[in-house]
C-alpha cells in the first residue's frame, strides 16, 4: 500500500465534498436572482444554471482523481505507465496550486491543498 497516494486520495476527495458544499451554500445560492442579465445585476437562469453545473462537474472530476488516487495507492508497486499518469496528476495539481495562489493572492486556502496533494502524488509515484 503506498500511504502518500491515500492521504492524496483523502485529501483530494475531502476537497471535492468541500468544494460543492460550501460553493453551493456561500457561492451558488447568493447569486443574484434577477432575470435580466448580468448588466442588470444579476445573472440570468442560463448562466446559473451553467455556472452550478459547471461548479459541481468540478467536484465530480475531483472525486474522480480521488478514486484514481485510492486505485494506485492500494497497489504494492506501480508500473512505469501508473508512475506515468500519477507524474501527469502530480504537475496538474501542482499547476493548479499556482493558479489558486496567485488568482486568489493567497487568500483562499485552496493552493495549499493543491500544493500537498501535487507533492505526495509526486512523491507517492516514485
Amino acid at each position: 500500500m503506498n500511504t502518500y497516494l491515500i492521504i492524496a486520495g483523502v485529501l483530494t476527495a475531502l476537497m471535492a465534498l468541500v468544494h460543492s458544499v460550501l460553493g453551493e451554500r456561500m457561492i451558488l445560492l447568493p447569486l443574484p436572482r434577477r432575470e435580466d442579465g448580468p448588466g442588470r445585476g444579476g445573472l440570468s437562469r442560463g448562466m446559473r444554471s451553467t455556472l452550478r453545473f459547471t461548479w459541481h462537474l468540478t467536484s465530480v472530476l475531483g472525486g474522480g482523481i480521488a478514486a484514481l488516487f485510492f486505485h494506485y495507492g492500494r497497489m504494492d508497486a506501480l508500473a512505469a505507465d501508473q508512475a506515468a499518469v500519477l507524474t501527469i496528476l502530480a504537475i496538474t495539481f501542482l499547476i493548479s496550486f499556482l493558479v489558486a495562489l496567485v488568482g486568489s493572492r493567497g487568500r483562499h486556502p485552496s493552493w495549499a491543498v493543491f500544493l500537498i496533494v501535487a507533492l505526495l502524488v509526486w512523491i507517492g509515484a516514485r
